[in-house]
């Protein structure tokens, strides 16, 4: 077997990571090895914070949604599971742009799942 050098792969490895890591601060932009813990621990960051981020939109809809029934005379749980009962199939990010863009359709839909 011939000797194989890995000149033209590691260099372009490295330069994936280095693009990757352009823009941060000090050498964990310029050196690959401080690049490559950057790059890991960043792509780790992205991944758990788009899971936050769905956690707290949720929260958001959900304080919207809870604020709105409480001005219609119900609350946010007792909407919910009138919603289930009458089989109003609203998700909670539809069901809080109606309560902020048109309160008169959120009524609606309180008056259909108060009915149950």
């Amino acid at each position: 077997m011939a000797r194989v050098k890995t000149g033209t792969t590691r260099r372009k490895r490295h330069k994936k990571i280095l693009k990757i890591t352009k823009g941060q601060y000090g050498t964990r932009s310029k050196l690959f090895r401080r690049a490559n813990e950057a790059m890991l621990k960043s792509l780790w960051y992205s991944y758990r914070d788009r899971r936050t981020r769905r956690r707290d939109l949720r929260r958001l809809w959900i304080a919207r949604i809870n604020a709105a029934a409480r001005l219609n005379g119900t609350t946010y749980s007792r909407l919910i599971h009138g919603m289930k009962l009458s089989n109003v199939m609203i998700n909670r990010k539809m069901m809080a742009e109606l309560a902020v863009r048109d309160p008169q359709a959120f009524t609606a839909v309180v008056d259909q799942a108060k009915l149950n």
